[in-house]
């Protein structure tokens, strides 16, 4: 029995020591330190893909401008050649939706004479954007409007519709992920690496229209007929991709 009571007066005088502790300095801290790693090292690399063809719609800015001593005149000259043409290009199968006027303008011109300004007339101008499609379309049309009165003929911009532009991208995408994973797997095997699993895909994009700016008209056109020749060239499009791959 001695040898018994010996440890429980241990274990009693411990914890009554314990509880004595806290009754005057209050709990004993404890503290847990965790450490949490994370892999955030990816290897990267870049492909570049491109993809051309030729435009298959044009956009064309042209306008009649007039001046004449009165308001009425002027405006009726206007009128007159913007409705011929606007009859000309729908006979040509352009479509009303891709007709649209984008600037009417009338203002005085003045005489500054012997130190006086003095009104010697009107000018009325209306411009209009004029979509082209299918392109082969491009010189009858710019040849009809300025047969028909157009005496402004600003530049020509060379682009592709909706699902061509769609199905570059594409080309070009496909292209841009092959040459990444090409490049990756060299450059990993060069360096002694090994490739995990693709955790991120970054794509840049970047399209290159093509401008026609050689139609300038600053005076009237003239009665002598000459044959227009505009040729589109070819549009690119070009994407790179950025792959991230994990390394093991």
């Amino acid at each position: 029995m001695g040898v018994l009571k010996t440890p429980l007066f241990t274990i009693l005088f411990i914890f009554l020591g314990f509880l004595l502790y806290t009754k005057l300095f209050g709990a004993i801290p404890f503290s847990v330190t965790s450490i949490q790693t994370t892999k955030t090292d990816l290897f990267k690399v870049t492909g570049e893909g491109k993809a051309t063809a030729v435009p298959n719609q044009a956009d064309l800015s042209f306008g009649v401008t007039k001046t004449s001593s009165r308001i009425a005149d002027a405006q009726t000259q206007v009128n007159t050649a913007i409705n011929t043409i606007l009859d000309e290009l729908k006979k040509q199968g352009i479509a009303e939706k891709d007709i649209k006027t984008t600037n009417y303008s009338l203002y005085p011109d003045y005489d500054y004479n012997a130190g006086r300004n003095t009104i010697r007339g009107y000018t009325v101008t209306q411009q209009i954007n004029v979509k082209v499609k299918p392109i082969d379309k491009i010189n009858a049309v710019v040849d009809l409007i300025t047969q028909n009165g157009a005496n402004m003929v600003g530049g020509i911009s060379f682009s592709l519709d909706d699902n061509e532009r769609k199905n570059l991208q594409e080309q070009a995408r496909k292209e841009a992920i092959n040459i990444a994973k090409e490049k990756a797997q060299s450059l990993a095997s060069l360096a002694g690496l090994r490739l995990g699993r693709i955790v991120d895909v970054q794509e840049g994009f970047v399209q290159e229209p093509l401008l026609y700016r050689g139609l300038e008209l600053s005076a009237p056109a003239t009665d002598q007929k000459t044959e227009t020749n505009i040729t589109p060239g070819e549009n690119t499009v070009q994407i790179t991709i950025t792959l991230s791959y994990e390394t093991r």
